[in-house]
């Protein structure tokens, strides 16, 4: 992987990273005001140095009552398919149209178009959770789990077979509440040596505040109440990073996250970047923006 932060000058933030058909992918938010986010953007690359750039991946066609904030997405695969969740209308309240959507391509490129009857995959303020913020994490014996949330509250669930619904637990809830301390937005998880790296935001998404956290746990449930903060804001390369996804490549593990400028003050002014992440031991180190 070679790196070149910014991987593109333009504003783009809420990256979600995977590796498919010999391409690394980055799954992007158009990093506007949110009357004017209407779709996503990708980004792919052979090499991490050159990156391609598809704009408008998701038919928003197929989705009438979108009138803006699309943004944060995810994705997976599962039997040759290429599934993306992302959220739309910033919604505060149940009545509202939309929260979690989910689109289905036969390729990482897409395009996304809608596979379901139901109009959201979760449409409501569930546990405090504002339904933003989606991550999709397959485990070793194909299980998905889908973690999401915002307003400081978050939520997992895990998927079902056909990717359209949630499998309801044993008594009957469709997600459960993990929110670990100073939760904010933007979960992230990932395995390592039988051991689960649960990561988060924090701080305020338009200030130097914005960092991230990280916990490890045996189960994909947590809990994650012994955590460090490994990314934040370095005045001598940029700041406010976070909301991140990440790549592994053999042995190597790779943070792709949004920051800001140092000379920028809009909020909405964020590039994505992308950094290793080096361990000692099981413990993650903090990570140095280049």
């Amino acid at each position: 992987m070679h790196i070149n932060n910014p991987i593109d000058t333009s504003w783009h933030a809420d990256p979600e990273a995977r590796f498919y058909e010999g391409e690394y992918w980055i799954y992007a938010t158009r990093s506007l005001p949110f009357k004017e986010q209407h779709n996503l953007d990708a980004y792919h690359s052979v090499d991490g140095k050159e990156w391609i750039k598809e704009e408008s991946i998701i038919d928003m066609t197929d989705f009438p009552f979108v009138w803006q904030a699309v943004w944060a997405p995810t994705i997976i695969d599962k039997d040759g398919k290429y599934y993306l969740i992302f959220a739309v209308n910033d919604i505060h309240a149940n009545e509202e149209p939309g929260g979690l959507l989910i689109v289905v391509a036969d390729s990482p490129k897409g395009p996304f178009k809608r596979f379901t009857k139901a109009d959201e995959l979760v449409g409501d303020i569930i546990n405090g959770a504002q339904p933003i913020d989606a991550h999709l994490f397959k485990d070793d014996d194909g299980t998905i789990y889908l973690y999401y949330g915002g307003w400081g509250h978050c939520n997992v669930g895990i998927m079902n077979e056909t990717m359209d619904g949630l499998v309801p637990f044993a008594d009957g809830d469709l997600v459960k509440e993990i929110t670990p301390p100073e939760y904010v937005e933007g979960p992230c998880m990932f395995k390592k040596d039988g051991k689960y790296y649960f990561q988060w935001s924090v701080g305020g998404w338009t200030t130097s505040t914005y960092g991230v956290c990280y916990a490890i746990s045996d189960n994909p449930f947590g809990p994650f109440d012994k955590y460090e903060k490994i990314l934040e804001t370095d005045m001598n390369v940029a700041k406010g990073p976070g909301h991140h996804g990440y790549l592994i490549e053999g042995d190597d593990y790779y943070i792709v996250y949004h920051r800001r400028p140092l000379s920028e003050t809009d909020g909405n002014s964020r590039q994505l970047s992308i950094d290793r992440m080096y361990f000692d031991g099981e413990k993650i180190r903090k990570i140095q923006m280049t």
